[in-house]
Order: C-alpha cells, then structure tokens, then sequence
C-alpha cells in the first residue's frame, strides 16, 4: 500500500496479517483503523528525535513502542506510531462519536508539517477564519488548525488559540522540532536530552522505557521544595518534575529544536499576568463581567462530542459551573461520600445542589475503615507520579473509576477546582481569624521569608539583624505582595493542582476541565487594583456575588471547606496512618529500600513518628510522613519499572449510596451511619482521658469546655442538653446506664455526641469487672483533632 498524501486514511486491515501495518512511513496497530474523534479528549503523547542530521532507525520502532504503551492509559481505544526521518512520534486515544473524522498524527495539506496534540482548542472555528483563504480541514479535530497556525504565524501560532494543550509538532521541511503547553500546563508534556536525542511525553513513566533517561528520585530539589513541604513562604523557584533529568515544557511556552544540531530557542507567548493596566470599573460593573467570563468559561469546557460529567462538591466553586453548565447539557454529578464529607457538610449540599438542578447525583461511598492496599497505593502512586500523592488524590481517582464504570460513554469532567487560587479564597486561611488587613499583612511576611531562603545576602543573618539588610526587589512583584502570591499560586497550581487532576483522571481514560484556569478570567481578576481587592476578593466575593442569581444563598454564601479536609479532618489523617502501618508497615519499609533514600530519610525517626501517629499523636503531619514515604516508592519503582498502568490489576469499583437518604431527613441518618461512631454498653464505665479537664462557663451561661492538654478544643452548649448534663457527671464510677438515669435520659438522645468524644478518644469505656480482670472494653484513644467541633 502506498499513501497517496499525507492525509490520507488507511482505512482496511486484516487480522492475519502481521503484527503491524506499515503505510509508508506509518506503522499501525492491528487493533483497529485509525480512528479519531471529533474532540481530541484524553490523550497520551510520546515519541523521540535525534540530533545531529541523522534518521531514526527500525531498532527506535520498539522504543516508541514501549513508550506509548506507558501512556495508553490516556487514551485505551488506539494506540499510533509514527516514524519519519529523525522524528518518532506514538498517540494514544480515546474513541468518540464520528471515529472516522480526524486521525492523529494531523498533517498540513503540503505534508510540511505534523502534529499530534492532547487536549482541546475551544476557538478553533474562529481560528480556521484567519488563515488564508482556500486553506480547508480535513478532518473534525479541533487540534488539526494547530498546523496550520504554525506554518502561517511561526513561533507566534498560540498566541490566540485559547484551549488546553500539549502539543508535539514537526516542522518536515525546516528540520524542527516544536514542544508547546497551555498556558497554565493543565496538559502535561516532559522531556529528557542528551547530545544525541531527546524523548518527551504527556507523562514521565514513558521516558524511562528509554534506557539512556535516569531512573532515580531527585532527592535535593524535591526535599527543598515549597510546596512538598507545606512551607508558609512565597517564593518563585518553580515546580520540580521530583526525578533526575527530566524536564518539563513550561506553560505558556513553545520550545523550537533544530534536530540538525539540537539548538533549542524558548518562546514565552503568554506570561503569568501582574503589570497589565489595572481594571477601570465599578464592583457591581467588576462583577458582572466576571459572571460573564465565568460563564463563556464554563460552556466551552461543557461543549463536547461524548459524555461530560461533573464533580460535585457542594461547595460555590462547583456548584457554580453545575449551575452554568445546566444551561446546555445535562449531566452525572459524582461526589465522594465519607465520614470526612458527611462531617464537613459536602455531601448534603451536593445532593442539594443536583437536585435543584435535575442532575443525577452519585454519592460515592467509602466506608469509614477503607484505605488503599498496598499494591493499591503504589499503582496509585505511580499513576500520579508525584510524592504529593495523598487522601485527596487518591479519593478523586476512585471516583473516576466509579464514574467510567456506571457511565462508560463518560469521557469528560467537569471540575471546580483552581477557583480558591486567583479568587481569594484562601484570604480568610491566611488571614488567621482576622480580616483583610491580616491576609495581606501574613502575605508580605510570607514573601520576605520565601525571599530570605534565596538571598544570600540575609540568609545567615539573625531575625533581628535581617530587618537592617535592604531586601531584594526584583521578585517581589514591584512591591505588591498580593501580586507575587497569585504568582506562588500559579506555580501551586501547576505543580499540584493539575498535575493531580489530570492524572487521577486520566487512569480512567477521561479528561478534566477545569473552567476556573481559563486565561480571561485569571487576566481579569489579577488586574482588579488594590483598592478594590478588598471588597472583590475577600473570600471570593466576586464570584459569590456573579453566581448569586443561579445558586440558592445557603449554597451561594456557603463557608469555604477544604476536600476532605477541615471539620471531620481526623478521619482522612487516620486513613493515611492505617495506610502507612498495614502489614507491618511494608510501604515504608519500601520506601526506605534504596540508597537514595537511606541517604535523605532517618527511617528510624520516621518509624517512631509513625508509633505516635498510631498512638494518636501528631496527627496533623500525617500527610507530610506520606510524602516522604512516597519520594522514596517512587525511587525504588523507577529502579525496578511497574507495568504500564493499563496492564496493572485494578481494584474493585467502590459503590453509590442510595441518593434517596439526604432528602428523607435531611441527612441526619445517613450521618450516624457512615461516621459508625462507637457505641458504649450499659454496664461499661466512662473515664475522661489523662490529657482531657472540662471546664464550666465562668459566666453562668451553662456552657461547658473541654480542654485537651490545657488547650480549649471544645464546646458543649445547649444544643443537646442531655449530653450537656451528662458530661457533668462522668466520674469514673458510674455505668453510662447510671448515669443516663442521674440526668433523665436514654442512650439515644447522648448516642452522637458520646460516639464522637469515644472516636476522639477523649473518653474510653472501661469494664466493672474487678481490677484484676479488668480491660479496656472500648479505646480508640489517640485520634486527636486538630480542628474545634461540635462535641
């Protein structure tokens, strides 16, 4: 068979013939035509050039081979290599309605130049209509304009192409290789060099089926970095890929490679906004645009071929895009259902919010005691690629998962994630309790520390000292610390934000849209000028003020609650201690396997926190203990290579709870069964803890305090009376049975709130028996919080 043009379909294929079908310069698996859809949705890029004048060999057909097969998780419907001259390029995808009207690998009609590209170009009808006339697409890709773009504009081909992006492109005719992102790196494309080649792709587990690619943690830059240790500092070292060698395209970049000799020009065609001409309009004008953004936003990332889903948390964020997403589709919402969610209050709104709406809401529920297994973890883990792996990830994973599986025509989500970022809703966390005033003061002290680590000047002064040494300026935003914030968060958000949701997503075959990271909206809320970003963006006014039409006040005006996180926190610590302590703490000892991390890691300090952990202790660096151990899993994993993903055994799919429960009783009884508080026995006697002193209300009020190691952490009012009277007279003598009598009461109306104080561990039940017979009946001491509830 010979191509006729470089457009040209294959379109026959018979399964006795050999493995492969090569069509000139194409080599395509038996598993099918090629087949592209009409959205390019999930993706996986790979592929390798050589420098230096030189074609790519027979023996390179292997090794795009292995690479794509690492990414095929992204896109399990097809997988395409393609080898010409010195360029190899490998495409995975997701099969859409229309499979037969754009293949990937995209060419331009002359054959100059070919593309492949993950994700999606929003404005590429608006795009076609610039380029001259008589130029026609072929195909119904969104992404086939890309070319054509270059070949017209040069190094200025995205400068209006609005979308998310990875893009590999070459350049036949001048020898070129092209590397681009979008603009805030929600498409994810890495790469590794030497003076011979290099090998890129959408995720780092390709390149190292190259054997010339390092295969080892870098332990310096990932233990120093920022956001791996939750450091309170603004600082703008950019995010690190966490292994030796591999670098990544920058967002908002283009990297152009002459393969004759490998000379690499870097061209930013979007930076991070910050000295653009402060906005000229009043709050309510301010506001009103900021809707309509919002909006177009949101029904470019809602328009699509397939199925779209969206993740609900019941918060504004999400609960925004719902709202403006019903205008033109319908939609699966899926929200994750735990005893972090029901304590925090997600679920319930989430339900709500569904139901105003006539969405179908997937309550995905994992039971209290669920934690990955052991090979659980490290297939999660090596999908995400990242030590910031946590609770948080790995829920939104299974969710995926759940969400392929009751809807398998689902290839996109809809998210609300990155709102908080550039919206201020972190303003009142950072404020700690206090106003705007506050947020702003904390965030110079946060950029002065985060510049002092790097100045070399101040680095060893004393703190008193470092007042008296003039700062360095040229980081700090011209003097606007709020501005050298939003940049912290621009880094944040690429080094975690979408990284996470991409790649938890993508285990699944599906892709995540993320409306909030369109580049108009950020542009237009970091050019709101100072002496309106306190009415603006205190705690998300702006957007809480645009929504409010659409969203019901108790949702609109809702109380920022971080995913799993916040009140009910100690449930998503525990699951991160069972995780790490399961049989016989084999993650950990895994993770201290390597040389690297014997080196960097005292293990034996981190198996004595972990005995505090256990013990209730420290609580609060759960996360931060898993981190560590997940650096040294990932430094072990990419000395001995997994399977690729879509070979590894996967778990079974958790379940939905019945959607009914939140609206026959507003989610009181759904509440007590998922959170399976303990319960005592009758005849068992309550004994505060060691740590644990209540203390009565000096004021005559009624209410009591509950001080855990001298710290009030508690309060108990007259919300429930019954229990309020019966914490007064636990003293370590009488039965839960006799003292329910004392105060005129039956176990029901004390059931919830003595579970939570036994959950906590503030009270543990003993037994009657005599003391030599004695034993704890009922102890889960040691779960501390760290944040008041209601008790």
């Amino acid at each position: 068979m010979r191509r006729e043009a470089p457009g040209h379909r294959c379109r026959r294929c018979a399964a006795d013939r050999a493995p492969t079908i090569s069509v000139d310069k194409w080599t395509v698996p038996l598993g099918g035509v090629l087949l592209t859809g009409v959205d390019h949705l999930m993706c996986g890029l790979a592929g390798v050039a050589r420098f230096g004048g030189g074609m790519l060999s027979s023996e390179s057909d292997a090794l795009l081979a292995a690479m794509t097969r690492r990414v095929a998780h992204r896109g399990p419907d097809e997988q395409v290599t393609w080898r010409g001259g010195a360029v190899g390029l490998g495409f995975t995808r997701l099969a859409l309605v229309a499979p037969d009207a754009g293949d990937q690998p995209l060419w331009t009609d002359d054959g100059s130049i070919v593309v492949i590209a993950n994700g999606e170009v929003y404005n590429h009808r608006q795009l076609e209509q610039t380029l001259p006339s008589g130029t026609h697409m072929r195909t119904g890709s969104d992404c086939e304009v890309l070319g054509y773009l270059y070949r017209e504009r040069g190094m200025k081909f995205l400068d209006d192409v609005n979308g998310m992006f990875a893009i590999v492109l070459h350049d036949v005719r001048r020898n070129r290789l092209v590397l681009a992102r979008d603009r805030f790196g929600i498409k994810p494309l890495y790469f590794h060099r030497n003076n011979d080649r290099i090998v890129f792709a959408s995720e780092m587990k390709a390149l190292f089926a190259d054997s010339a690619t390092p295969r080892s943690v870098d332990w310096q830059a990932s233990l120093g970095s920022p956001i791996l240790q939750s450091a309170p500092v603004l600082n703008s070292t950019g995010p690190v890929t966490w292994f030796t060698g591999i670098e990544y395209v920058a967002p908002g970049t283009i990297v152009e490679i002459d393969l004759a000799d490998g000379r690499t020009t870097t061209h930013s065609y979007w930076t991070f906004p910050g000295s653009a001409e402060p906005l000229s309009l009043s709050d309510e004008e301010a506001t009103e645009e900021y809707g309509r953004l919002l909006a177009a936003a949101v029904a470019d990332c809602a328009t699509a071929d397939a199925e779209l889903g969206m993740f609900l948390s019941g918060g504004v964020d999400s609960a925004a895009v719902a709202a403006l997403a019903s205008r033109t589709t319908t939609l699966h919402t899926f929200t994750i259902l735990n005893p972090s969610t029901v304590e925090n209050g997600d679920s319930y709104y989430a339900d709500l919010i569904a139901r105003q709406y006539g969405f179908t809401n997937h309550q995905v529920y994992l039971p209290r005691q669920h934690h990955a297994t052991v090979d659980e973890w490290r297939r999660h883990l090596w999908l995400l690629e990242t030590p910031m792996a946590g609770p948080d990830s790995y829920l939104k994973q299974e969710m995926h998962r759940y969400a392929r599986t009751v809807r398998p025509d689902l290839k996109g989500m809809l998210l609300g994630a990155a709102s908080d970022e550039f919206n201020g809703g972190y303003s009142t966390d950072y404020a700690g309790g206090g106003d705007w005033t506050d947020f702003t003061t904390n965030l110079t002290g946060m950029a002065r520390r985060g510049q002092d680590q790097y100045d070399p000047s101040r680095a060893n002064w004393n703190e008193a000292m470092q007042a008296a040494v003039i700062r360095n300026p040229t980081d700090r935003g011209a003097g606007d610390d709020y501005l050298t914030y939003l940049r912290y968060e621009y880094q944040k958000v690429q080094q975690y934000n979408v990284w996470i949701e991409d790649r938890a997503a993508a285990g699944s075959g599906i892709e995540a849209r993320v409306p909030f990271l369109d580049h108009r909206l950020v542009e237009f809320v970091t050019a709101i000028p100072p002496h309106q970003r306190r009415r603006l963006l205190w705690d998300k006014r702006i957007l809480r003020d645009a929504v409010r039409d659409v969203l019901p006040v108790e949702v609109s005006e809702r109380e920022k609650v971080p995913f799993v996180y916040g009140e009910g926190v100690q449930h998503t610590y525990r699951s991160v201690v069972r995780l790490l302590t399961q049989s016989g703490r084999a993650l950990v000892d895994q993770a201290l396997s390597t040389d690297g991390a014997r080196e960097h890691i005292e293990g034996k300090t981190l198996h004595r926190l972990l005995d505090r952990m256990a013990g209730g202790e420290q609580l609060e660096v759960a996360n931060l203990a898993l981190r560590l151990v997940n650096l040294g899993l990932l430094d072990a994993m990419v000395a001995d290579l997994p399977p690729a993903v879509i070979d590894q055994p996967v778990p079974a799919v958790l379940t939905a709870w019945p959607d009914s429960d939140f609206a026959a009783d507003g989610g009181q009884g759904i509440t007590s069964r998922i959170l399976e508080l303990p319960t005592a026995d009758l005849n068992t006697v309550p004994v505060w803890s060691d740590d644990v002193l209540l203390v009565d209300a000096i004021d005559g009020s009624g209410q009591r305090f509950v001080a855990v190691n001298g710290v009030i952490e508690f309060v108990i009012n007259d919300e429930n009376k019954h229990w309020r009277d019966f914490v007064a007279v636990v003293d370590g003598d009488k039965t839960v049975g006799e003292l329910l009598n004392a105060v005129g009461a039956d176990y029901a109306a004390v059931a919830e709130p003595l579970g939570r104080v036994l959950d906590l561990g503030l009270l543990r039940m003993t037994s009657t028996e005599p003391a030599d017979q004695s034993s704890e009946l009922l102890s889960v001491a040691g779960y501390g919080s760290t944040a008041p509830v209601s008790a």
